[in-house]
């Protein structure tokens, strides 16, 4: 199992966590909001915003708080202006941490999040110190249970995909940005369940020691659950 995939399978019991203590419709609605932003309002052309508008119905997220999420990500929510920052900093035993962050205050949100990082054991950096070590990547997650696999292999063959993983009970395929689109619908049509978004993925894993994860997921945590942050990116 390769290091990105140790830390899939990590952010996906995590997101059980989020779950359990009642956060699921909050960290959809920033699933949401980041979509719209880099997409679009428009599922037809937004793939990441149609999986995960999908995944919120299945939760049942109300309709009126997912279309709240999709203008909040297009600038389109009346009377509000928000802005779109990313900072940099580090974590722990130096985990390089990329924060996504949608706010119509900087000079609240700033101080606030360099709190956060210095509170526990971080530190927010200069503009250009970690982004480097991450790349955007398009990511598609496909349940293993009821698949099989000559076909899936025979089906990623024929689209021209050969980066994937196994994690667990799924699998995971990493795409370039401008081929998210396109892929995600051809496997819509032949049938495959997926979820999927675009994301930052780290282009070299810094492994962490078991018992060092705890400490970096309290920070990640305490990030991901400010209300301006969207998304938190760890090289990890």
């Amino acid at each position: 199992m390769s290091g990105h995939s140790k830390w899939s399978t990590i952010k996906r019991k995590k997101g059980v966590k989020d779950a359990q203590r009642g956060a699921v419709f909050s960290r959809l609605s920033k699933d949401i909001t980041l979509a719209a932003r880099d997409g679009g309002g428009d599922i037809t052309m937004n793939a990441a915003l149609r999986l995960v508008v999908k995944k919120a119905k299945a939760s049942n997220m109300p309709n009126d708080n997912i279309d709240k999420a999709i203008k909040k990500g297009t600038g389109d929510l009346p009377g509000i202006n928000y802005e779109n920052y990313i900072y940099e900093g580090y974590g722990p035993y130096g985990v390089a941490l990329l924060i996504e962050v949608l706010t119509d205050n900087k000079n609240r949100t700033v101080p606030e999040i360099r709190h956060l990082l210095t509170k526990n054991n971080g530190n927010l950096g200069e503009a250009g110190c970690v982004n480097w070590m991450f790349e955007k990547k398009g990511i598609i997650l496909i349940d293993r249970s009821n698949i099989d696999e000559e076909i899936f292999l025979s089906d990623l063959l024929d689209l021209g995909i050969d980066d994937f993983n196994e994690i667990e009970n799924e699998y995971e395929i990493l795409l370039k940005p401008e081929d998210f689109l396109s892929i995600t619908n051809a496997l819509e049509k032949k049938g495959y369940d997926l979820e999927g978004n675009l994301s930052l993925v780290p282009i070299n894993i810094m492994e962490i020691e078991d018992n060092k994860l705890d400490k970096i997921m309290q920070l990640i945590d305490a990030l991901e659950e400010h209300d301006d942050v969207q998304k938190v990116h760890a090289n990890l």
